[in-house]
């Protein structure tokens, strides 16, 4: 998940202009092209709520499919059009995905989006890990990414990278109770 520093995921009107950043941290990490193919090489299948599934489709307009031929479960309970055969869509329970579809045939399951997927997977115990990359930005309104979460959950750092634009990335297991 991508967010401000004041946790926003999304401006009201979905914009996407604040992930561009006129920051420089001198001591940032450079991340290659080839860094970020091999990272998503790792990636054997991504799920994503109806809301982030669509606004993908408006940007893969622009820009293209950004997901390429890797399985993707978008969950939803409306009637939206799967434009490519890698997409399928799925509305019955998490855990009966996680348990029944995903952890047998999937070793990196990456959850695209948005918050209340994620909170929902959070609150179920259904995800592993957290990375979270906070733009230097506030941005004072919008989409919280846990707001409403109404539970405690302990995490274990697992790693720290800042980038030359000012983004820090956090990379958390999630502890299970």
């Amino acid at each position: 998940m991508v967010s401000s520093l004041d946790s926003i995921i999304a401006k009201k009107d979905n914009g996407t202009d604040w992930f561009d950043t006129e920051d420089h941290y001198e001591k940032g990490v450079v991340l290659t092209e080839e860094d970020t193919e091999a990272f998503l090489k790792t990636i054997d299948c991504y799920v994503m709520g109806a809301r982030t599934y669509e606004h993908a489709l408006e940007l893969s307009k622009l820009y293209g499919w950004a997901y390429g031929d890797i399985p993707t479960i978008v969950l939803t309970h409306r009637d939206l059009p799967v434009e490519r055969s890698s997409v399928e869509t799925y509305s019955g329970d998490l855990n009966k995905l996680v348990e029944e579809r995903l952890k047998p045939n999937y070793k990196n399951v990456w959850l695209v989006g948005g918050a209340i997927l994620a909170k929902e997977f959070i609150r179920l115990q259904l995800a592993d890990e957290i990375r979270l990359s906070v733009m230097p930005i506030i941005l004072g309104e919008g989409v919280l990414f846990f707001e409403g979460i109404e539970q405690e959950q302990a995490l274990h750092l697992k790693d720290v990278t800042a980038y030359p634009n000012g983004m820090v990335e956090l990379h958390y297991e999630i502890k299970k109770q």
